[in-house]
């Protein structure tokens, strides 16, 4: 089953995850003990991320290793770069509107 990248970066757990994962791969029991909850809802979590293909597995000897898979956050940063345009776009309309009525108090 395939599921929506965004449904599974709505939950804190997994995002949480994603930002354990982002600096260096970890295995699920090193991931587990960052979080109050049991290794099997982690792997639950990370079973998630990867059926969305936002983490890869990489079995080194006898651990699995969990990393980010880059390519597919670059999704979610398209999707979010629409509003980011519009965001800057109106603080830069602020910054005028500021530096307009800074000038007229001078």
């Amino acid at each position: 089953m395939r599921r929506d990248i965004f449904q599974a970066i709505a939950d804190p757990t997994r995002r949480a995850i994603i930002t354990l994962i982002a600096l260096q791969a970890m295995t699920p029991n090193a991931i587990a003990e960052n979080f109050n909850t049991t290794r099997q809802a982690v792997s639950k979590h990370l079973r998630i991320l990867t059926e969305c293909e936002l983490v890869k597995q990489e079995p080194r000897g006898r651990e699995v290793y969990f990393s980010l898979e880059i390519n597919k956050m670059k999704e979610v940063d398209k999707w979010l770069e629409q509003f980011r345009q519009i965001w800057e776009t109106r603080f830069n309309q602020l910054d005028d509107v500021l530096a307009t009525l800074k000038k007229q108090q001078k």
